[in-house]
């Protein structure tokens, strides 16, 4: 008997922990990325081109913003090189810049990596976070995919190297205002690539021809080589004095309401944590028949049609990696049938009886004794009209 018992509670303990497992709610981990910036350029900020040692151009190159050197004191190929901002040769001006250059190097290179051990970086589409990798370099299309706040800083512990017509593209709103990328040596940039990002380099970089760039090309203590390039300074930016923490989703709304009825209205809410704010999308199964999901306010919402048991995951994405995901059943019932009850007051034993029968009961006043009675006359008058003929 006891051994019966001991079997019979662990199955119960079993049963027990398996019913809660099942009824936790699906979520994925958060990860927050801590970034000092976007990184503070100080005043280098106004800054299209500085270098240290010399500045030289060859050909139409466009600068828009400004153009310093310091400590060295040759700037040269100007014209027929334009710049769109003031000139710095061995300033005041160029000296703090290149002051606060450090500072912001330094700063870019103590972040912590999102991701480490990075080469080529061709055909990656990279959400906000800090990327690292012993030399880096670009031979095709690079993807930066977030919103007007996300930030990014690549870190090239020695060469930065793009090849001839690579691209970095921005999407969902990126702005260059928020791509830095620190390199431990020399950076290249190849013949009519597309580059996007403030380059700051320990030593010398070398834009080749027609390679254009909106940002910036901050040299601190080597050359800066120019050809035929377009250099658009960022414009527009947010204050970099501050600090942004990146924060991937968590959901903090509990699964939408269980349960619905077909031809009811249905109104159910998922919220999720986060910066920059999540979307949401239905990213496995299906929402009832009749329902839809808003994808920036995460309410779900409609009237369902078809009766059913509906299971779907609502994902959460703000482009910050992980995102999150919410696995939900939402059960819809049949509208319930309208009808007479069958005891309800007022109805006659008839009414009751062609109720329960399913019939429509019957309504105005009883005509049994009038059909009698006309039966009878009708009786009568057959037997004297019959009587009638006789006497004749």
């Amino acid at each position: 008997m006891t051994g019966s018992f001991n079997r019979r509670g662990s199955a119960a303990l079993a049963l027990v922990v398996a019913m809660g497992i099942a009824i936790l709610p699906a979520t994925a981990a958060s990860a927050d990325v801590t970034i000092d910036g976007p990184i503070n350029l100080g005043t280098a900020t106004a800054f299209g081109v500085l270098g240290a040692s010399t500045v030289t151009n060859t050909g139409p190159t466009n600068i828009t913003g400004d153009l310093g050197l310091s400590p060295g004191t040759s700037i040269t190929g100007f014209p027929p090189g334009i710049v769109l901002g003031t000139q710095e040769p061995t300033t005041a001006v160029a000296a703090q810049a290149q002051a606060d250059l450090t500072t912001a190097y330094n700063v870019a290179a103590s972040l912590t990596p999102t991701s480490s051990g990075l080469s080529d970086l061709v055909g990656l589409s990279l959400t906000p976070g800090v990327y690292s990798g012993p030399t880096l370099s670009l031979s095709g299309d690079l993807t930066l995919a977030g919103t007007a706040e996300s930030v990014w800083v690549f870190q090239a512990d020695s060469t930065l190297i793009t090849s001839s017509a690579s691209r970095i593209l921005l999407t969902g709103g990126a702005s260059s205002c928020n791509v830095f990328w620190k390199v431990g040596s020399s950076a290249t940039l190849g013949t009519a690539s597309q580059f996007v990002g403030t380059l700051m380099a320990s030593q010398s970089i070398t834009a080749t021809t027609s390679a254009t760039v909106q940002g910036r090309l901050l040299a601190d203590n080597g050359a800066v080589t120019l050809d035929s390039n377009v250099i658009t300074r960022p414009a527009g930016c947010e204050d970099a004095s501050t600090t942004v923490v990146l924060a991937s989703p968590t959901f903090t709304s509990g699964a939408p309401t269980a349960t619905a009825t077909v031809g009811t209205p249905y109104t159910s809410t998922v919220t999720a944590s986060g910066n920059p704010a999540s979307s949401f999308r239905i990213s496995a199964g299906g929402l009832p028949t009749g329902l839809t999901l808003d994808a920036t306010s995460g309410v779900i919402s409609g009237t369902p049609t078809t009766a059913g048991s509906f299971a779907f995951t609502v994902t959460a994405s703000n482009g910050v990696s992980p995102d999150a995901s919410q696995s939900s059943t939402v059960t819809v019932a049949a509208a319930a049938a309208v009808g007479i009850s069958a005891t309800s007051p007022g109805l006659t034993s008839s009414a009751t009886r062609a109720s329960a029968a399913g019939e429509l009961a019957a309504t105005g006043a009883d005509l049994t004794p009038i059909l009698v009675l006309s039966f009878l006359l009708l009786a009568l008058g057959g037997t004297l009209l019959v009587r009638s003929s006789r006497s004749r």
